[in-house]
């Protein structure tokens, strides 16, 4: 454990120095690429720091990355049903023009993803290049996955971004035991607005409720409008869920503070008044919770099927006009408004309501899912090519130009811009609602810009630049009407620990989550609480959180709370 903790020390360190030196490299990078003295005057992984050969590259912060030869590097590939992958999609021979790099591709279905991607990588066989990671911790004891915290010192663009837009305290979510992170975040200048409701607006005013009000709603005065809605229509239900309910359980959870559906976890919530992790998921906060949905569910006031069917039977109730409420994103409302079966049906995305903890903004994190790095990169290639490829990642990922390329393809091909640097689309091509009504051809599907792999992250204008004006007016909702909450520590268990850990959440949080339906459909009664409670807590709930609060105890000095 003592060599543990000095091993801790002296990476946050490196970390931190790391961050520090970006202005420093930078300034060496800037016009004459790929100086050596970024590398040589950097912290590295410990070996020892030396003179770079005459480099065959050109990189830096600001400047494109170019190779002199012709390389190829192997990368997993999520392949979206949404825009299926294609050979000759512009955005490959765009990247190649601008770098001289291409892809040895393994495209793998969207839905299959995470699986396969866990068979490639514990069998030893991983491409060097592992974009779309929401969760690297299963890789990390393998030893097939980069400590790329180790690396950053070589990549310009993101140590720019990390000390532009603060990100330090949003990277610390990612270390892990060892003081390392093992993936390269994509990394917003602001949070974005994520899910909420799209309600039918002229259901809902026929109905007389006040939508002047919306953006202040708690959960309740939710509830309140969808009854009235219940009464005028005499449908059978107002709301018909799509994700399994997922989504809806998530959003709401943070306002009950509580956790359920996607953002589940651990079932913890770290009290930042006492400074400990506690067991969220049976408090009264959480039966608060429960009961507010089950007596949606008991008024007839959401579908029961919300949590069982798929999502296009529930988007088909919606699309019909079977029910007025479904839980989505500002994306998915473009899309939807040309499925309405109603020409007068009128689509509008309130703020997520707030809830008993108040009115809390729900995507406060700036980070987005990563890119892994592969151990076979750095075998294979050796450090001075290793580190080549990282800069090529470095401007693709973290480059305004690179970030652009990705998000909205080719200068004067797919997009243009003004005199003050406004980006249009070009009307024949439509993108996340934009040219709806005159494009013939999609950005994502028929070009493959724009999609998951390559375009998320950048500043604040980038994103921006990508919503319509109804999906800017939605944000800045977000950001006038709802408060942003504190982000959590990471739990920075050593493997032994993190495993015992999981021991004890997998079932555990396998019978919280199975509860937390059964008393929401009614199959439980509410009566049966304390009965649940004593479960969660024989199912180890209290030995997880002590472990929790143990590990934070041991590590927070080096979160420097």
């Amino acid at each position: 454990m003592k060599k543990l903790s000095k091993t801790m020390g002296v990476t946050m360190s490196a970390l931190l120095v790391a961050v520090s030196l970006s202005a420093c490299s930078s300034n060496n990078n800037n016009g004459n690429g790929g100086s050596s003295s970024d590398a040589s005057s950097a912290p590295s992984n410990g070996a020892t720091a030396s003179a770079e050969p005459q480099l065959d590259y050109t990189f830096g912060e600001n400047q494109t990355f170019h190779s002199n030869e012709p390389v190829k590097y192997s990368m997993t590939f999520s392949d979206n049903e949404g825009y299926p992958y294609k050979k000759d999609w512009r955005i490959w021979s765009a990247i190649q023009e601008k770098t001289n790099v291409s892809f040895d591709l393994s495209v793998i279905a969207r839905a299959d993803y995470d699986n396969q991607k866990a068979l490639i990588i514990n069998s030893g066989d991983a491409p060097y290049i592992i974009p779309k990671t929401y969760d690297e911790t299963p890789f990390i004891a393998g030893g097939q996955i980069v400590p790329i915290s180790d690396w950053v010192q070589y990549m310009p663009n993101y140590q720019k971004a990390v000390k532009d837009w603060g990100m330090e305290a949003d990277l610390k979510a990612k270390l892990q035991a060892d003081g390392k992170y093992y993936v390269l975040p994509g990394m917003w200048e602001v949070a974005g607005g994520g899910y909420s409701y799209i309600i039918r607006k002229d259901v809902f005013e026929a109905a007389g409720v006040d939508l002047s009000k919306a953006d202040n709603w708690t959960y309740e005065d939710f509830y309140q409008a969808m009854k009235q809605v219940k009464d005028y229509t005499k449908k059978p239900y107002v709301f018909s869920d799509e994700f399994k309910g997922e989504s809806t359980l998530n959003i709401a959870a943070v306002e009950y503070g509580v956790t359920a559906g996607w953002g589940v976890a651990n079932g913890m919530r770290f009290n930042q008044d006492t400074q400990q992790f506690e067991f969220a998921d049976n408090t009264q906060d959480f039966k608060d919770y429960v009961t507010y949905f089950n007596k949606l569910i008991s008024e007839g006031i959401m579908d029961p099927e919300s949590f069982t069917q798929d999502d296009d039977t529930a988007r088909a109730k919606f699309f019909k006009g079977d029910s007025y409420v479904i839980n989505a994103n500002y994306q998915l409302l473009a899309d939807y408004k040309t499925k309405m079966q109603d020409p007068k049906a009128d689509l509008y995305m309130i703020v997520q309501p707030g809830g008993p903890k108040g009115m809390l903004q729900v995507e406060t994190s700036r980070l987005e899912n990563g890119i892994m790095i592969s151990q076979n990169a750095l075998k294979d290639l050796g450090k001075d090519n290793f580190i080549k490829m990282l800069r090529f990642v470095d401007w693709l990922w973290y480059s305004n130009e690179g970030q652009t390329l990705s998000l909205w393809g080719v200068e004067g091909e797919t997009y243009t811009k003004d005199a003050d640097g406004t980006l249009k689309l070009n009307p024949d091509i439509s993108y996340n609602g934009m040219n709806d009504s005159t494009a013939t051809k999609k950005l994502n599907v028929d070009f493959g810009f724009g999609g998951g792999v390559f375009a998320y992250g950048g500043s604040k204008d980038l994103k921006l630049s990508k919503m319509t004006d109804g999906e800017k007016e939605f944000n800045n909702r977000i950001l006038t009407e709802r408060e942003p909450r504190k982000l959590a520590p990471p739990i920075m268990g050593t493997p032994d620990e993190s495993e015992q850990m999981n021991l004890i959440q997998t079932p555990l949080i396998d019978y919280v989550k199975t509860m937390t339906l059964k008393f929401i459909t009614g199959q439980e009664k509410l009566s049966n609480w304390d009965s649940y409670v004593s479960q969660v807590e024989a199912n180890g709930s209290k030995r997880y959180t002590d472990m929790a609060n143990d590990i934070y105890n041991k590590t927070k000095d080096l979160l420097n709370k």
